[in-house]
């Protein structure tokens, strides 16, 4: 059969009728090459017919041989496009067309359609080679694509899928572009994102005259050598990528990372490295750097292209301030042909951290780069391919075996999940304060964004604000009710009241144990264990180490841990000496280096409750052990404290078992006053201490799990908060659960956490909705 166009009119065909079935093919299925897949599949096996977009779903007419329609249908299911993730949703039987060939019909609308939005996808093998090519009329061209690589979700404005819809429909194709466009049996047809160096978006660079660099250039080759001669020399750039801007420099030269963090503000958080690809899987690069399973090689070189958190080998050639104070860093492969272009050119690891201030959303436009990341960087590689929405690089660590996201993001989200039971109305949850995503609801489907981040800034606010109306515009769902955290102060619970919709408040920690029954729906009870910072409580205090018993509208705390009192309130967050003297007073321990931190007057606001919060915060204990141990007093990142003592775990400890009691309301609480004077026990190493730490808090969480047990029968546990980020916890948790009979839930598609709370407020917000 001869190729066929979009719209061709069928022919009559005066030959008998032959069978003629009906498929309708839902999921993801559109952005990802689905139509000329069937095309070419019908071709090949001899069948007339058409297949078209239809809202978010694809429907397929075949006819021809019942024997050839039987095989063609299981195909489309187990050969369609890697990026695919098709689902049957009707197969029938229908009356015979009569065509003569199979075609390919624009797309219709649908009322309500099923839309599934497509991810970034990385450069696929094919584009690869030849942008490796010299014979290739894409040779070095940095936004090579087809249908199966590509942007999706940052240039998407709204679907169906077409060239129109998306931010590329003002770059009008070339004579070449459209013959690969239009040809069905090109694997170009209908790639939406489709350019070459005549008709396609192009580089430029913006150096700074001052320190001798060229003021600005334009085109591909000369931008990209006005880069590179720029890392060569030990300088700062910022790249514009696909879903916002990179800061990178020499991952080997300790001046320029120096200087990196000097100018950022960011003094000692880990910063992620770009490897080029080497050999024939692309991970040999990484091999000389760290230690690497082979699932977390996987998960280098797999679809989503993450940053995967790996352990440094000893002694390291990388700069000394990449990852200060840690075992690992974080890496990852090139995803888009610019980044290629890039390291194969520049030839080892570049630093490749957001391009952002610290706490803000990633930068997407160039004026904002050139204005808001003037003090970091000497250099400015832009490109002129619009991105519409924020997608900062995904992040993954493997822990207990699997692999866990920490951060979504660029190639991981929109993530969809469909729910245990339908909505009762459509609803938009705004997530928690930092690592903020939002989510929507409707019918029996959830989306999570990607990652936002802090919402402490106007651009975070902003970019959130934006989000939370692209998701809706882009899957054509109007919400009808917002969900929102219980603390009234946090500016996405504002922002929640001043919609004029009808709102539903959801406790923090009932919408981490919510986002573990929502991943792991069941209608057995589950005992999760919410364990983070801070968040507000049900009774007004500061929880952060609770056990929450039952499922989603129908949680009870059932455990927890002795509280105290945080002297500075949220400055403790920073300063973890805070959170080390209000343990020591609140248990009548001496710390002799606490005194001179904290003084007098300190003291009797403690004593009087001024600005002293109460908290039951794992997190807060772990910042007070990592004080006490003399490993991480004052912090410049969140998390550093914990991150710094499970650093120093190098070996397993015997735990010490914290006194467990019931209090006067039944809940189970453990006392972990007898730690503070080991932490503090000089002679044992600060590696035996801390691992000590982590192996007395992992018993005591097994040992509430089975008083619980012991009174409820319940026999699965969850896991949720931030603490579980630490690996060396989870996995002895995971270890001592299993051995004493739990299954033990710990997420696998979402963050276990907060970036999972506004999938957690929507799961327990409908179940409290339906259960009204």
């Amino acid at each position: 059969m001869s190729p066929r166009g979009l719209n061709d009119a069928p022919q009559a065909n005066s030959a008998p009728a032959q069978p003629a079935l009906r498929w309708r093919i839902g999921g993801r299925v559109q952005g990802v090459g689905f139509r000329p897949f069937v095309y070419r599949l019908a071709c090949r096996f001899e069948l007339t017919g058409w297949v078209r977009n239809h809202g978010g779903e694809v429907e397929i007419h075949g006819e021809g041989a019942a024997e050839r329609l039987e095989v063609f249908g299981a195909a489309l299911m187990t050969a369609a496009p890697p990026a695919a993730a098709a689902r049957l949703l009707d197969l029938r039987p229908v009356q015979g067309e009569m065509s003569d060939a199979f075609r390919i019909l624009a797309s219709t609308v649908d009322v309500h359609p099923r839309i599934h939005i497509p991810a970034d996808l990385f450069t696929c093998d094919e584009c690869l080679a030849e942008l490796r090519d010299p014979t290739a009329r894409r040779h070095r061209y940095p936004f090579i694509n087809c249908t199966q690589c590509g942007p999706r979700y940052t240039l998407i404005r709204r679907l169906p899928y077409d060239r129109a819809n998306t931010a590329l429909d003002r770059f009008a194709l070339c004579r070449d572009c459209l013959s690969e466009y239009t040809n069905p049996l090109d694997r170009r047809f209908h790639a939406e994102p489709l350019a070459c160096a005549v008709c396609g978006p192009g580089l430029s660079w913006r150096g700074r005259s001052d320190i001798g660099g060229d003021d600005e250039i334009f085109g591909n080759e000369p931008s990209l050598a006005a880069a590179l001669a720029a890392l060569r020399a030990g300088q700062v750039i910022a790249v514009r990528g696909v879903g916002g801007y990179h800061l990178l420099c020499d991952a080997f030269n300790e001046g320029a990372v120096g200087r990196l963090r000097e100018r950022k503000g960011r003094p000692a958080k880990p910063l992620a490295l770009m490897l080029p690809w080497r050999g024939v899987d692309g991970v040999e690069s990484a091999h000389v750097l760290v230690h690497l399973s082979a699932l977390e090689a996987g998960l280098l070189r797999g679809a989503a292209r993450p940053i995967v958190l790996a352990l440094l080998r000893r002694p390291s050639s990388l700069a000394p301030s990449i990852a200060p104070g840690l075992r690992e860093v974080g890496l990852m492969l090139p995803y888009s042909p610019l980044h290629h272009l890039l390291l194969d050119d520049f030839g080892s690891a570049l630093v490749a951290t957001s391009g952002n201030l610290s706490g803000e959303p990633v930068i997407t436009e160039p004026w904002q780069a050139q204005a808001r990341l003037a003090v970091v960087a000497d250099g400015f590689l832009h490109h002129d391919r619009p991105i519409l929405r924020p997608a900062d690089d995904p992040v993954v660590r493997v822990v207990a075996g699997a692999a866990r996201p920490l951060r979504l993001g660029r190639g991981t989200a929109p993530l969809e999940f469909s729910l245990p039971r339908r909505m009762p109305m459509p609803m938009l949850a705004v997530g928690a304060y930092q690592k903020t995503t939002v989510a929507l609801a409707w019918e029996d489907r959830a989306v999570v964004s990607p990652h936002i981040g802090e919402l402490s800034s106007p651009r975070g606010r902003e970019v959130f604000a934006q989000v939370a109306q692209n998701l809706q515009d882009l899957y054509g769902v109007r919400a009808e009710c917002i969900v929102h955290d219980a603390h009234p102060g946090f500016p996405n619970t504002r922002w929640a009241c001043d919609s004029g919709l009808p709102t539903r408040a959801v406790w923090h920690h009932l919408a981490h144990a919510s986002a573990v029954a929502g991943e792991y729906p069941s209608e057995a009870p589950l005992l999760c264990f919410t364990w983070d910072g801070v968040g507000l409580g049900c009774d007004g205090s500061l929880w952060g180490g609770e056990a929450l018993l039952g499922g989603p509208g129908a949680w009870s705390r059932v455990a927890s841990m002795r509280p105290f009192r945080l002297p500075g309130g949220e400055r403790a967050a920073r300063e973890p000496w805070r959170a080390a003297l209000g343990a020591c007073w609140e248990c009548g321990i001496t710390w002799p280096e606490g005194a001179a931190l904290g003084g007098a007057t300190l003291r009797a606001a403690w004593v009087a409750g001024l600005n002293a919060p109460s908290t039951t915060s794992v997190g807060r204990l772990f910042d007070a052990a990592a004080a006490l141990l003399g490993c991480r007093r004052r912090t410049s990142y969140e998390g550093e404290a914990a991150m710094r003592l499970e650093a120093l775990c190098e070996d397993e400890a015997a735990a010490v078992p914290l006194p467990l009691a019931r209090d006067s309301n039944g809940i189970w609480r453990s006392d972990w006053s007898v730690l503070l004077p080991l932490m503090q026990d000089a002679s044992l190493t600060p590696a035996v201490r801390a691992a000590v730490f982590h192996s007395s808090l992992a018993q005591s969480l097994c040992r509430q799990a089975l008083a619980v047990r012991e009174h409820t029968g319940v026999a699965r546990v969850g896991l949720s908060g931030g603490v579980f980020q630490n690996r060396v916890l989870s996995e002895r948790a995971q270890t001592l659960l299993r051995a004493a009979g739990f299954e033990v839930l710990m997420p696998q598609r979402l963050p276990v956490n907060d970036a999972a709370i506004s999938f957690g407020q929507l799961i327990e917000a409908g179940a409290a909705e339906c259960a009204s």
